[in-house]
């Protein structure tokens, strides 16, 4: 196993940052062998976990690990190790201290985040030694805080205390998590896990509590470590199962007319009785009409609300049609081409003229494909006049853009261009003249 490991590892060789994935691939799977002998070994697994983050650290200095893969795959192995030293019934304060340790000494960064990971693998002792110790150094730093301002102890403080908020919500210690927050101070992340944790042993009213109390936080600009958004959906969750649909109902509409768009349709939809879903949907069609045009592009286009589509861009303006992401015109652009050609057409142009404008020549070839779809639809819907107005439009702009105007003139006149063959083309073509030698 030693040897797998560094077979592995290959040390003295420089992965580059292109072959990181490759390699840690490799890893991944000498992982997996070592996985199968802690079902039999574990306290031979310990030892192989121990050296294979060891051997890791020092490839370190052997990779462009700028996408994180190696630090990623490291930050794994301890928690491979906290299990396999579990299953070898070795003592857990020691097991804590080692994981504080390595935690302390990391110069590649691969316990970032370790040790709230580590409290979803830790077993009932082995949360509570995780405890103790880090109780004990959050209120070292909280205790140091208080003497004097250093941003040093702020981040100790922070840091020992959401490993703390980590343990008490794996041992679902509600008492405890809510006495930390007193010292921590309370944000819509913390009222989200207190949430959580009630709704989990059925205090449904709790919860809901806890939840509103969240979206307070939230509204005043707490900080709150990224789980805010997920409130206003528990909070209806949580209605419905009060008996308070209605609310949950309201609620959602509420949202909806402030963010009309694809995800807040469907949260409306979640809470309307299938029997009045058809006057719902218009309801929120309507109400929908001033809302942004990239969301709206998107909730049509699920809604199958095609004319209120076709509308809406028909009044927008070329210059807004621009500064939006081809990701979300594109499929409107399409969807259109057959039914209302004047308006694809109007969307193909901005695909087009937003590429020019930005001088992407990389993806003249996407422009030049959206100008002859452009061309198409305007034959289709009759519009000879701007197509015209285009194309003069265009030469004005962009004629010194060389790259682009051969391509542009082609399209213009209807003159076929002779295809090139590609790369397979030219392989089998070479080949069989091979075999026929």
């Amino acid at each position: 196993m030693h040897d797998l490991i560094e077979e592995a590892l290959q040390p003295g060789n420089f992965i580059a940052w292109d072959e990181g994935m490759a390699f840690v691939s490799e890893l991944r799977e000498v992982e997996r062998q070592i996985e199968v002998v802690s079902c039999s070994d574990p306290a031979r697994a310990v030892e192989l976990f121990e050296s294979f983050i060891a051997g890791c650290n020092e490839k370190a200095e052997e990779i462009d690990d700028s996408d994180g893969e190696l630090g990623a795959f490291a930050g794994g192995l301890f928690l491979g190790w906290i299990k396999a030293r579990q299953a070898a019934s070795a003592d857990h304060d020691e097991t804590i201290r080692l994981l504080l340790a390595w935690m302390d000494d990391d110069p590649y960064g691969f316990c970032n985040d370790l040790g709230c990971q580590a409290a979803t693998v830790l077993d009932r002792p082995g949360l509570a030694a995780f405890e103790r110790q880090a109780r004990a150094r959050f209120d070292a730093a909280l205790s140091a805080g208080s003497q004097k301002q250093d941003p040093r102890l702020n981040f100790a403080i922070g840091q020992w205390g959401g490993m703390l908020k980590a343990v008490y919500a794996r041992q679902r210690a509600i008492q405890k998590y809510i006495d930390l927050t007193a010292e921590t101070g309370l944000s819509e992340a913390d009222c989200e896990a207190v949430a959580t944790m009630f709704q989990a042993r059925r205090k449904l009213n709790h919860a809901l509590v806890w939840v509103e109390r969240g979206l307070k936080v939230e509204r005043l600009g707490a900080f709150g470590g990224g789980a805010g958004y997920r409130l206003p959906d528990m909070r209806r969750a949580l209605l419905v199962k009060l008996g308070r649909g209605g609310e949950a109902l309201d609620s959602a509409w509420a949202e909806f007319k402030a963010h009309p768009g694809e995800s807040t349709y469907e949260g409306l939809l979640r809470y309307v009785p299938k029997a009045q879903r058809p006057e719902w949907h218009e309801k929120a069609m309507a109400a929908a009409e001033k809302g942004d045009l990239a969301s709206l592009i998107e909730l049509w286009l699920s809604a199958k609300e095609v004319g209120r589509l076709a509308e809406r861009l028909e009044r927008a303006t070329n210059a807004h049609l621009e500064s939006l992401s081809h990701y979300v015109t594109e499929p409107a652009a399409k969807r259109l081409a057959k039914t209302h050609p004047a308006v694809s057409a109007k969307v193909f142009r901005a695909l087009c003229v937003r590429i020019l404008k930005a001088g992407k020549s990389n993806h003249y070839f996407a422009a030049l494909s959206n100008l002859e779809k452009a061309r198409d639809c305007y034959r289709k819907a009759g519009l000879d006049a701007e197509w015209q107005a285009l194309t003069a439009e265009i030469r004005h702009q962009h004629h010194r853009k060389s790259s682009f105007m051969p391509g542009f003139e082609r399209i213009v006149t209807g003159s076929v261009s002779r295809r090139e063959p590609s790369f397979l083309d030219r392989a089998r073509r070479r080949w069989g003249r091979h075999g026929n030698s």
